[in-house]
């Protein structure tokens, strides 16, 4: 990844309004493990990751910037829950998954590479295997003559098969039958290993089955089976777990669940502060053993976040606190943050219903009053009740849109403006009455 901080925030811009003091460490943390990668290998195992802990309230952008990063980056990324580990010797799932799953994330993603790579080798595989079908090869000693019209059948039937034309045809073809394969990486790696000795008793099993498909069908089929065998899977496993190691990137949300509150200690829940103390060495680097192999954690980057509505990030416990050095405080989304919400992003979410009713014939148009109406009463009900943040603006959409997206087959062809007034005959009485609006927004 070799965008600069700019770049990364610029980027990010698109998508997500305000919030710069966030966006601006992730950019910095990002840039800096590209930086690292330049030094000489004894100066790059002593710069650590600066790791980053989110705090804000929700639905302002913590879980965006995660989304938003993850398609950005062709790197190893995986957002998780801490709410969801469990201290090991209870039933659930121990912290050192997570690191099996950006093994896995990675893998995947190195895979899709060597795919893209080879897309033509691929093509050309399939292409080969379903033509045979279709025109068994001639037989040795074929005369010339037969050879020539064998060619231009070929090239025919050939063209016909990239034209689609061939599609609906049945073939029958064969396909492997496994057992024992794909394992779930979220698995402790005991587990996996028990799996793993059970085929090599067994063996793969990678016997043959006929099928009848489609050469729509068969296409899918095989360009599964062309993939994997034209794939290095040594060379991949070995990229893959290079590129978690020195550009691992876990997404730790919801950090402030697992804090243990000072003045409501809540010890009858042994797994929070637990939870933290099997996180420690996983943050601070160690190494985990994965199905494809021992991966240090050491400069995996972690981005913690939180809303610390009932705890601080205080009642972490001190050493899960100092592996976290950067923190950044997500403000609050005002009136005007919510209209620029609604306005600005690429793909905002007026953007958003206006294509969907567009796929049944319906202009959608929303005046820029009626816009600020809808950003004001958000935050008007984000006051009064729970603040959500933007996801409030979800909510307050939905119950403006639903008689016309309900009636949308009967406005085929027409043009239909949301107005301020009809905002506020959608709103105004629920918006009034502060416990209906706890319940409707």
């Amino acid at each position: 990844m070799n965008l600069t901080p700019k770049e990364i925030v610029s980027y990010l811009d698109e998508y997500i309004i305000g919030q710069k003091d966030a966006k601006k460490a992730i950019a910095i943390a990002l840039r800096n493990r590209y930086r690292r990668m330049k030094l000489p290998k004894e100066m790059q195992d002593e710069i650590m990751p600066k790791n980053i802990l989110m705090i804000g309230s929700t639905g302002v952008g913590k879980t965006e910037i995660a989304r938003r990063l993850a398609k950005m980056l062709s790197l190893p990324f995986i957002k998780v829950e801490a709410s969801k580990y469990t201290e090991v010797g209870f039933v659930g799932r121990d912290v050192e998954s997570m690191i099996r799953d950006l093994a896995a994330a990675s893998v995947n993603l190195v895979k899709s590479e060597h795919k893209e790579k080879n897309k033509d080798a691929i093509k050309t595989y399939i292409e080969k295997k379903i033509l045979e079908k279709l025109l068994p090869p001639l037989p040795k000693g074929a005369t010339a003559e037969k050879r020539d019209d064998y060619e231009k059948s070929y090239r025919r039937m050939l063209k016909k098969f990239r034209d689609k034309e061939l599609d609906d045809l049945k073939i029958e073809i064969e396909i492997n039958k496994s057992f024992g394969e794909g394992n779930d990486s979220s698995l402790p790696p005991e587990i996996i290993k028990v799996q793993e000795s059970f085929v090599k008793i067994l063996g793969s099993n990678r016997e043959k089955i006929k099928k009848e498909v489609s050469i729509k069908d068969a296409k899918v089929i095989l360009k599964n089976e062309a993939s994997e065998n034209l794939l290095d899977m040594d060379a991949v496993k070995s990229e893959a777990l290079k590129r978690v190691e020195n550009g691992g990137i876990v997404f730790l949300d919801e950090i402030d669940k697992i804090a243990v509150s000072q003045t409501n200690s809540s010890r009858q829940d042994p797994s929070k502060e637990g939870v933290q103390r099997d996180l420690l060495p996983i943050v601070e680097g160690s190494s985990v053993n994965t199905k494809y192999g021992v991966v240090k954690s050491d400069h995996i980057l972690f981005i913690a976040a939180g809303a610390f509505h009932l705890t601080k990030p205080s009642d972490l416990i001190p050493e899960l606190q100092g592996r976290f050095p950067l923190r950044v405080e997500l403000s609050s989304l005002d009136e005007d943050i919510l209209y620029q919400i609604l306005t600005r992003p690429k793909n905002s979410l007026l953007k958003q219903y206006e294509a969907l009713l567009k796929t049944e014939n319906v202009e959608l148009v929303f005046e820029d009053d009626a816009i600020r109406s809808m950003a004001k009463i958000s935050h008007m009900t984000n006051e009064k009740t729970e603040d959500i943040g933007a996801r409030r603006l979800h909510t307050v959409i939905e119950k403006i849109l639903e008689d016309i997206s309900f009636d949308a087959d009967e406005h085929s062809g027409e043009k239909i403006v949301v107005t301020k007034d009809l905002i506020h005959e959608k709103l105004d009485e629920v918006v009034e009455d502060e416990e209906t609006s706890r319940y409707i927004l």
